[in-house]
């Protein structure tokens, strides 16, 4: 089941485990079954001291294994094997079972040891889905801290009957209960905001009460990470308040032209981008959206960012680097069926609709790249580009040329995304050359078409461009003093990574001039 190379490192992992775990397995006749045993088997004998293993489960999902402290009533079961992506929380949940204390913020454990309630939790996830590890490691965290949290981690590939019986075609998917709590990405601070009413005010007194920065920089992605550390680096009191640290990467699957790194995915991309920021003592507040920009009212004031929880933070400069998300196609059916067969992470979704035929709309670097990895995962792919020939790199194109379920339309407009009983059964476009429409039967619409600025929130404030970046000069000066914005938010051309980590740092040099000369 595991190489020696991966014992070898789980063995080490187990070596922080001070207290006693029991495993216990409920186990079929299947492959998947004897797959579990044997991953069971090797973790005991890894740490056959601290671990103890069970074959006499009764519980219906099959296979399964709960695992807990000795001694404790918590509830943390996975149903299906946790590999691919999720061998790191299964590693993660027996090192917190076994005593080793999470990398998690105090207040954010004691509001969920202080969670009252019944809650059970059913998270459904793929092996291949970047986004499921956060939220099955939030709530695995959450049922070992609190034994009123019920966790059960299914992977969707092992029990396709629920994932068909509850309709689930996007990943993670989490109930609460029985019914949908949440899809998507979701952090841990997240999830417990949800249970605990009372935190969003407590939040926003604890941030107004915050001292003004040198520097504030709204967004964590690429440019304000870079900004940070820059900023940070000179001395000078720095804070980041952004809706999920890392941004966009978080969703990129593999990175393979960052200067200097070979290859990586984008987690872990993230994950290093936030770890050197607070290397330097850099003020992260997560989580949070920013609502509405104050100008300072004379030279040398302050620039206020109000929050969306009702808090707000002053500094003598701001850096916006809020990033894009992706562009939706905004035609009928698009918002109707959104997790019900219309998708925009290929790596996360694609697994659920193993066999089936699905579109890919967009013929850029991003809609060619999905098509490429759906090809080997769904039966047929169906690329859809308005424009006359695709623009993703001439590498992608040949590559999707030579695979034998793909079929390209150029030159054709996406006009409605159809479908029956609450999911996708089809795509129709137009022959922008003759007119004429096209219906194509399938049960998958990934949109891939671009990105749009997180900008709304600045309207009337900071000058925008038509397409709503922020305009900015050579030195990423906005047309607001002490202003100053980067990354893909921004006018400066080709929205990639590397020059949104340079632009950053330019912003960063630029404000630090700026509180020289002011």
């Amino acid at each position: 089941m595991l190489d020696d190379t991966l014992k070898s490192q789980l063995g080490a992992y187990l070596e922080r485990v001070t207290l006693p775990i029991e495993m216990v397995a409920s186990l079929g006749d299947d492959d998947n079954s004897a797959q579990m045993r044997d991953l069971l088997q090797t973790i005991q004998s890894l740490r056959a001291d601290k671990i103890t293993v069970s074959y006499d489960g009764t519980d219906a999902r099959k296979p399964s294994f709960s695992l807990k402290r000795a001694g404790t009533d918590t509830s943390l079961r996975f149903a299906g094997l946790p590999l691919g992506h999720e061998f790191t929380s299964l590693v993660l949940a027996l090192l917190w079972t076994g005593g080793h204390p999470p990398k998690v913020e105090q207040d954010v454990i004691d509001q969920i040891k202080a969670l009252d309630g019944d809650f059970n939790f059913e998270v459904y996830m793929s092996l291949t889905c970047h986004n499921c590890p956060d939220v099955v490691q939030a709530l695995s965290l959450m049922a070992i801290l609190n034994p009123k949290v019920k966790t059960t981690v299914i992977e969707g590939g092992a029990f396709q009957d629920e994932v068909n019986a509850r309709e689930i075609m996007a990943v993670p998917s989490v109930y609460l209960n029985g019914a949908l709590f949440g899809n998507g990405r979701m952090l841990v601070e997240e999830i417990v905001a949800k249970l605990d009413t009372g935190a969003a005010s407590r939040d926003a007194a604890k941030l107004s009460a915050k001292a003004p920065y040198d520097v504030l920089i709204i967004g964590g992605g690429p440019a304000g990470a870079a900004a940070a550390v820059y900023a940070a680096r000179k001395g000078i009191r720095t804070g980041v308040a952004a809706e999920r640290f890392g941004g966009q990467t978080n969703d990129t699957m593999a990175i393979e032209n960052y200067i200097s790194v070979l290859e990586t995915d984008g987690p872990k991309f993230a994950a290093a981008l936030e770890a050197q920021v607070r290397h330097y003592g850099v003020d992260i507040m997560n989580l949070q959206q920013a609502s509405k920009l104050i100008p300072a009212t004379e030279p040398g004031g302050l620039v206020e960012i109000q929050l969306a929880n009702g808090g707000s933070l002053k500094s003598k400069t701001v850096i916006l680097s809020t990033g894009a998300r992706w562009r939706n196609v905004n035609v009928p059916g698009e918002a109707e069926y959104k997790n019900k067969g219309v998708a925009y992470c290929p790596h996360c979704d694609g697994p659920l609709f193993k066999g089936k035929d699905v579109a890919v709309i967009g013929g850029g670097n991003s809609g060619i790249e999905a098509a490429i990895d759906l090809a080997g995962v769904v039966s047929h792919v169906t690329v859809v580009e308005f424009a006359d020939q695709l623009k993703a790199d001439a590498v992608l194109v040949n590559k999707l040329k030579s695979l034998p379920n793909v079929v390209v339309h150029t030159n054709a407009q996406t006009t409605e995304i159809t479908g029956a009983d609450g999911k996708v059964n089809g795509l129709k476009y137009k022959d922008r050359a003759t007119g004429e429409e096209h219906l194509v039967k399938l049960e998958g619409v990934f949109v891939q078409i671009g990105l749009v600025p997180n900008t709304e929130w600045l309207k009337d404030t900071v000058e925008l461009s038509k397409f709503g970046e922020i305009v900015v000069d050579a030195k990423g000066h906005t047309n607001v003093p002490g202003v100053f914005a980067a990354g893909d938010c921004t006018t400066v051309p080709y929205k990639q990574i590397v020059i949104a980590a340079g632009d950053g740092a330019k912003a960063a040099l630029s404000a630090f001039d700026h509180l020289i000369r002011h």
